[in-house]
């Protein structure tokens, strides 16, 4: 699968975070905006990139706007906009977390 068009998950309410995804000609570029950046921007930034790994993901824009989310909720908001991004409508069938290669 690949990215067809901007995909957005999350809120920008307190212990969430909003992911945007959106095509791209080559490559992850990753922008971080966090209330805790100085605390977890690395492993926030890892957490991304390594779910967007797993989804075999290789070229996107990516917008991360952190609120204090904790990493699960971090990389399902990942998986989400992804899957938004790509119109994965297949009756619902989504590999959610650990059913991901």
């Amino acid at each position: 699968m690949e990215l067809k068009t901007t995909g957005v998950a999350g809120t920008l309410e307190s212990s969430d975070v909003m992911v945007t995804l959106e095509p791209a000609p080559s490559g992850i570029s990753l922008d971080l905006e966090s209330t805790v950046i100085n605390q977890y921007g690395r492993q926030i930034r890892e957490t991304v990139l390594a779910t967007l790994a797993r989804l075999g993901v290789k070229n996107a824009a990516v917008t991360v706007n952190d609120h204090g989310a904790l990493d699960c909720t971090i990389k399902a908001r990942v998986e989400c906009a992804y899957y938004r991004g790509c119109r994965y409508d297949t009756d619902g069938a989504y590999p959610w977390g650990g059913e991901i290669a």
